[in-house]
């Protein structure tokens, strides 16, 4: 038995209760890839709250605390000003608040590029705060020794190439990677090395549909695309851009809801009740029982 956490949804407080071992391993997620081929991909999305992941977790393979929270909660520019205990605490609430989805946390932009040893300092203390299952980490060729550092002690990575976002002012914006010969072939070499690393999968974002079918082709762990192909070995998208959460979305987002409209809809028919006091009405203030 382990101990989970449950959100009554009717006083949205978490309540520690009991609940067997149902979650899914890293290796489950390793093995879902079988002599090169994933059978049925594997489903991630991004998640930031424990009623969110509530929500997302029947229905998803790995829960991603990204670092696009920056962005998505927090309204900043880009992902570069997101620090390590913003991670950690969106991350402990993503676990409490699921039972099933491996759980992987972002590792943020300057918590792991100088070294290895700074590297399995920022993620040992992100594992041991959260209860996740892994960390990501941005960078091909270059982090291949932090990757091989982290994975021989005990901390499971998964890798990020193609488009890495912390590298934007690097890379110039974030367009399509890949268009030039050069580019399409670092990308595959950044698939092999992450891969003979360690790492036990990869998000591969951003990239010409050829060199994401190359890369799914040409390594034996899970290759998760975001703006690559179908053929990759699992999809993932951020919730809210998937939810409809944003006027502007990427290209490769698919929108599965309008939720911001239901969100503005319902918030103005509480501004109207308000204004016209036909809210709260008896049924929802304390009277003396008769």
């Amino acid at each position: 038995m382990s101990t989970t956490f449950t959100l009554d949804t009717s006083t949205s407080r978490a309540n520690p209760t009991p609940a067997p071992m149902k979650r899914l391993t890293v290796p489950a997620i390793q093995r879902r890839k079988f002599e090169g081929k994933t059978q049925q991909p594997l489903v991630m999305l991004t998640a930031y709250t424990a009623r969110q992941a509530q929500l997302l977790d029947p229905h998803c393979d790995m829960l991603l605390v990204g670092d696009s929270l920056g962005q998505v909660i927090y309204g900043l520019p880009s992902t570069l000003p997101v620090t390590l205990d913003m991670m950690i605490a969106h991350g402990a609430a993503v676990v409490r608040g699921s039972y099933h989805s491996v759980v992987l946390v972002d590792m943020p932009f300057g918590s792991y590029e100088a070294s290895p040893q700074q590297a399995f300092a920022s993620a040992s203390r992100v594992m041991a705060e959260t209860g996740c299952a892994g960390v990501k980490l941005e960078g091909g060729v270059a982090m291949a020794e932090t990757i091989a550092f982290l994975s021989q002690r005990g901390i499971p990575v998964m890798a990020h190439i193609g488009l890495t976002p912390q590298a934007v002012n690097a890379l110039g914006g974030y367009g399509a990677r890949g268009k030039s010969q050069e580019e399409h072939a670092k990308i595959i070499s950044d698939a092999r090395a992450v891969a003979q690393a360690g790492a036990f999968s990869m998000v591969i974002e951003g990239v010409m549909e050829d060199i994401a079918i190359a890369v799914t082709d040409s390594v034996d762990v899970p290759v998760i695309g975001i703006g690559a192909s179908a053929h990759c070995d699992g999809q993932v998208l951020v919730a809210e851009d998937m939810l409809g959460m944003f006027e502007r979305v990427p290209r490769f987002v698919k929108r599965y809801e309008n939720i911001a409209e239901t969100i503005e809809k319902a918030a103005a028919r509480y501004a109207d009740d308000v204004r016209n006091r036909h809210f709260p009405t008896e049924d929802q203030v304390y009277r003396p029982k008769k």
